[in-house]
Protein backbone atom coordinates (compact mmCIF):
# COMPACT_ATOMS: atom_id res chain seq x y z
CA UNK A 1 0.00 0.00 0.00
CA UNK A 2 1.21 3.51 -0.83
CA UNK A 3 0.27 6.26 1.61
CA UNK A 4 0.28 9.64 -0.10
CA UNK A 5 -0.31 13.13 1.21
CA UNK A 6 -1.97 15.54 -1.17
CA UNK A 7 -1.96 19.24 -0.31
CA UNK A 8 -1.91 22.71 -1.81
CA UNK A 9 0.26 25.07 0.18
CA UNK A 10 1.67 28.55 -0.09
CA UNK A 11 5.41 29.31 0.08
CA UNK A 12 4.98 30.05 3.81
CA UNK A 13 3.22 26.63 4.25
CA UNK A 14 -0.29 28.12 4.63
CA UNK A 15 -2.97 25.61 3.66
CA UNK A 16 -6.11 27.25 4.98
CA UNK A 17 -7.84 30.36 6.27
CA UNK A 18 -11.12 30.20 8.13
CA UNK A 19 -11.48 26.50 7.24
CA UNK A 20 -11.31 27.31 3.53
CA UNK A 21 -8.64 27.36 0.83
CA UNK A 22 -7.19 30.89 0.70
CA UNK A 23 -7.01 30.86 -3.12
CA UNK A 24 -9.19 29.69 -5.98
CA UNK A 25 -7.38 27.39 -8.40
CA UNK A 26 -9.73 25.26 -10.52
CA UNK A 27 -6.88 23.28 -12.11
CA UNK A 28 -5.64 22.25 -8.66
CA UNK A 29 -9.11 20.94 -7.80
CA UNK A 30 -9.12 18.95 -11.07
CA UNK A 31 -5.62 17.63 -10.25
CA UNK A 32 -6.85 16.54 -6.80
CA UNK A 33 -9.86 14.80 -8.33
CA UNK A 34 -7.78 13.02 -11.00
CA UNK A 35 -5.30 11.66 -8.44
CA UNK A 36 -7.79 10.63 -5.75
CA UNK A 37 -10.66 9.28 -7.87
CA UNK A 38 -11.40 5.63 -7.11
CA UNK A 39 -9.30 5.62 -3.93
CA UNK A 40 -9.72 6.03 -0.19
CA UNK A 41 -9.20 9.52 1.20
CA UNK A 42 -8.51 10.20 4.86
CA UNK A 43 -9.36 13.56 6.40
CA UNK A 44 -10.08 15.19 9.72
CA UNK A 45 -13.54 16.28 10.83
CA UNK A 46 -12.90 19.99 10.19
CA UNK A 47 -11.74 19.27 6.65
CA UNK A 48 -14.86 17.18 6.07
CA UNK A 49 -17.06 20.04 7.29
CA UNK A 50 -15.23 22.51 5.02
CA UNK A 51 -16.01 20.25 2.03
CA UNK A 52 -19.51 19.56 3.30
CA UNK A 53 -20.03 16.06 1.92
CA UNK A 54 -18.38 12.79 1.00
CA UNK A 55 -16.62 13.23 -2.33
CA UNK A 56 -18.12 11.16 -5.16
CA UNK A 57 -16.06 8.30 -6.57
CA UNK A 58 -13.89 7.99 -3.48
CA UNK A 59 -14.24 6.26 -0.11
CA UNK A 60 -14.14 8.95 2.57
CA UNK A 61 -12.65 8.10 5.96
CA UNK A 62 -13.01 10.82 8.61
CA UNK A 63 -10.88 10.88 11.75
CA UNK A 64 -12.62 12.34 14.81
CA UNK A 65 -12.32 11.91 18.55
CA UNK A 66 -16.13 12.09 18.75
CA UNK A 67 -17.20 8.45 19.09
CA UNK A 68 -20.85 9.38 18.37
CA UNK A 69 -20.14 11.19 15.09
CA UNK A 70 -22.02 9.82 12.09
CA UNK A 71 -21.46 11.31 8.63
CA UNK A 72 -23.50 10.23 5.63
CA UNK A 73 -21.45 8.30 3.10
CA UNK A 74 -18.34 8.20 5.31
CA UNK A 75 -16.50 5.81 7.56
CA UNK A 76 -15.76 7.57 10.85
CA UNK A 77 -12.81 6.39 12.96
CA UNK A 78 -11.04 7.70 16.04
CA UNK A 79 -7.37 7.43 15.02
CA UNK A 80 -4.93 7.40 12.13
CA UNK A 81 -4.13 3.68 12.59
CA UNK A 82 -7.88 2.92 12.44
CA UNK A 83 -8.19 5.08 9.32
CA UNK A 84 -5.34 3.27 7.56
CA UNK A 85 -6.80 -0.10 8.57
CA UNK A 86 -10.15 0.96 7.08
CA UNK A 87 -8.35 1.49 3.76
CA UNK A 88 -6.40 -1.80 3.82
CA UNK A 89 -7.65 -3.11 0.47
CA UNK A 90 -6.70 0.04 -1.44
CA UNK A 91 -3.14 0.05 -2.82
CA UNK A 92 -3.20 3.88 -2.94
CA UNK A 93 -4.47 5.88 0.05
CA UNK A 94 -4.56 9.68 0.16
CA UNK A 95 -4.30 11.90 3.23
CA UNK A 96 -6.19 15.08 2.30
CA UNK A 97 -6.01 17.21 5.44
CA UNK A 98 -6.15 19.18 7.54
CA UNK A 99 -3.09 20.43 9.36
CA UNK A 100 -3.38 18.11 12.38
CA UNK A 101 -3.93 15.04 10.19
CA UNK A 102 -0.95 16.00 8.02
CA UNK A 103 1.21 16.35 11.15
CA UNK A 104 0.18 12.90 12.34
CA UNK A 105 0.85 11.20 8.99
CA UNK A 106 3.86 12.97 7.48
CA UNK A 107 6.28 10.39 8.93
CA UNK A 108 4.12 7.55 7.53
CA UNK A 109 3.81 8.87 3.98
CA UNK A 110 5.55 7.37 0.96
CA UNK A 111 4.59 10.11 -1.49
CA UNK A 112 3.82 13.83 -1.30
CA UNK A 113 1.70 15.47 -3.99
CA UNK A 114 2.15 19.16 -3.29
CA UNK A 115 0.67 22.02 -5.22
CA UNK A 116 3.19 24.72 -4.38
CA UNK A 117 1.47 28.11 -4.52
CA UNK A 118 4.24 30.53 -5.47
CA UNK A 119 3.45 33.26 -2.95
CA UNK A 120 3.07 33.77 0.78
CA UNK A 121 -0.54 33.73 1.93
CA UNK A 122 -2.07 34.70 5.27
CA UNK A 123 -3.96 31.90 6.97
CA UNK A 124 -4.62 30.02 10.18
CA UNK A 125 -3.64 26.48 9.12
CA UNK A 126 -0.21 25.38 7.92
CA UNK A 127 1.41 22.27 6.55
CA UNK A 128 4.02 20.91 8.97
CA UNK A 129 7.68 21.61 8.32
CA UNK A 130 9.51 18.66 6.83
CA UNK A 131 13.09 17.84 5.90
CA UNK A 132 13.25 17.98 2.11
CA UNK A 133 16.52 16.02 2.22
CA UNK A 134 14.40 12.97 3.14
CA UNK A 135 12.37 13.35 -0.06
CA UNK A 136 13.29 13.08 -3.72
CA UNK A 137 11.50 15.34 -6.17
CA UNK A 138 10.34 13.07 -9.02
CA UNK A 139 8.22 15.51 -11.03
CA UNK A 140 7.39 19.20 -11.28
CA UNK A 141 4.86 20.88 -13.57
CA UNK A 142 4.96 24.69 -13.66
CA UNK A 143 1.55 26.31 -14.07
CA UNK A 144 -0.02 29.76 -14.20
CA UNK A 145 -3.59 30.95 -14.21
CA UNK A 146 -4.91 34.40 -15.05
CA UNK A 147 -8.42 33.88 -13.70
CA UNK A 148 -10.27 33.65 -11.37
CA UNK A 149 -7.14 35.16 -9.80
CA UNK A 150 -3.57 35.55 -11.03
CA UNK A 151 -1.68 32.62 -9.55
CA UNK A 152 1.60 30.85 -10.23
CA UNK A 153 1.80 27.30 -8.89
CA UNK A 154 3.67 24.04 -9.38
CA UNK A 155 2.40 20.46 -9.19
CA UNK A 156 5.27 18.66 -7.45
CA UNK A 157 5.62 14.98 -6.54
CA UNK A 158 8.09 13.81 -3.91
CA UNK A 159 8.99 10.23 -2.98
CA UNK A 160 10.34 9.35 0.46
CA UNK A 161 13.98 8.31 0.25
Amino acid sequence: MNLAIIVAMARNRTIGAGNMLPWHCPEDLQHFKKLTMGHHIIMGRKTFYSIGKALPGRTTVVVSRDRTLKLEGCTVVQSIPEAIAACARDPQIFIVGGAEIYSQTLDLADTLYITEIQKDVMGDAAFPEFDKSEWKEVSREVRRQEAPELLDYHFVTYQHT
